[in-house]
C-alpha cells in the first residue's frame, strides 16, 4: 500500500515537473525573442517593405500576405471541413464501408507531414489548373492541410452533444436538417471553434508548403488581389534569418514578435466567440 502511493505521488511531480520544465523553456525563448527584437518593433516596422539594408526593412508586404492567406484559407477550410463533419456523424451510415473510409483516410491526412501538401499545391494547382504562384494556390494549399484537423475536432464535438437534444427537437415536429442546423451546431460550436482555432495558428505558422508553391521572401509590394504573388510572415522571418549579418537576425527576432502578437490575437477572438456561444 504505500509503495502504491510512493508511486503515485513519484508520477504525479514527474509530471509536474515536465510541465514546469516545458514551460520554462517555452518563457525562455519567447524573453531571448522579446529582448533581441523589441528595439526594431517600430510603427516604420510595420509600414516598410523589405529592403537589403536592415534599417529600411519592414513587414508590411509579408503581414498583408498573411492576411490575405489565413482568410482565404479559412473561407475555403472551415465550410467544408465543418459540412464533412456534420455529415459523417449526422447522416452517413456508421457501419458502411464508406464511412470506414473516410474516417481512415482523414486520419492519414491529419498526420501527413506539410511538405507533401505543398508538393500537391506545386503539381496540381500551380501547374495543372494553372494558379500560378499566387494567393490563391496558397490558400487552397493551406485549407487542404488543416482540413483533417477541423474534420475530427468537430465530429468530437458534434458526436458529444447529447441525445437527449435531438429527441427533444424532433419531439416537437422540427425535421431532421432543422435539428442539425438549429440545434446540434450551434451546441457543438465552442468544440468546433476549438479545432478551428487550432487549425488557423497552424496555418499561420506553416511555410514549407508555401515554400513549395513558390512563396517568395522578396516582396516590394501589397496584394491586391488571389492572383497576386505573395510573401507571409514566416518566410520573410527565414529570409531574414538566413542572413549573414546580425541586424537581420534581430529583425527576425521582431518579425516573430509580430507574428505572435497575430497569433495570440487570432486567437484570442476565437476564444471570446466561443464563450459567447457557451454562454448562449
Amino acid at each position: 500500500m504505500i509503495l502504491r502511493k510512493l508511486k503515485q505521488h513519484l508520477f504525479k511531480y514527474l509530471c509536474l515537473g515536465v510541465t514546469i520544465l516545458s514551460v520554462l523553456i517555452l518563457f525562455t525563448l519567447i524573453f531571448h525573442i522579446f529582448m533581441t527584437g523589441k528595439d526594431w518593433l517600430s510603427l516604420d516596422f510595420l509600414n516598410n517593405y523589405p529592403s537589403r539594408h536592415p534599417t529600411q526593412a519592414g513587414l508590411k508586404s509579408a503581414l498583408h500576405g498573411s492576411i490575405w492567406v489565413v482568410v482565404l484559407t479559412a473561407a475555403i477550410s472551415i465550410p467544408v471541413g465543418v459540412a464533412t463533419a456534420t455529415f459523417l456523424e449526422e447522416y452517413a451510415p456508421k457501419k458502411s464501408k464508406i464511412f470506414y473510409w473516410f474516417q481512415v483516410n482523414i486520419a492519414n491526412l491529419a498526420g501527413m507531414p506539410s511538405i507533401v501538401y505543398g508538393l500537391l499545391g506545386l503539381a496540381f494547382f500551380v501547374r495543372t489548373m494553372g494558379l500560378d504562384r499566387s494567393i490563391l494556390a496558397g490558400g487552397i494549399t493551406l485549407a487542404l492541410l488543416i482540413m483533417p484537423m477541423i474534420i475530427i475536432a468537430s465530429q468530437g464535438a458534434i458526436a458529444s452533444i447529447p441525445l437527449s437534444i435531438r429527441e427533444a427537437a424532433y419531439a416537437v415536429g422540427a425535421r431532421k436538417w432543422q435539428v442539425v442546423l438549429f440545434q446540434i451546431i450551434p451546441s457543438a460550436l465552442p468544440g468546433i471553434l476549438t479545432g478551428i482555432i487550432l487549425s488557423i495558428s497552424r496555418a499561420m505558422g506553416e511555410t514549407a508548403p508555401l515554400i513549395m508553391i513558390g512563396a517568395v521572401g522578396f516582396i516590394a509590394f501589397v496584394p491586391e488581389s488571389v492572383h497576386d504573388p505573395f510573401t507571409v510572415l514566416p518566410i520573410q522571418i527565414f529570409h531574414w534569418v538566413s542572413r549573414p549579418q546580425a541586424d537581420f537576425h534581430s529583425l527576425a527576432a521582431a518579425g516573430i514578435i509580430v507574428l505572435l502578437a497575430v497569433l495570440l490575437s487570432m486567437n484570442l477572438l476565437a476564444i471570446i466567440i466561443r464563450r459567447q456561444r457557451h454562454k448562449l
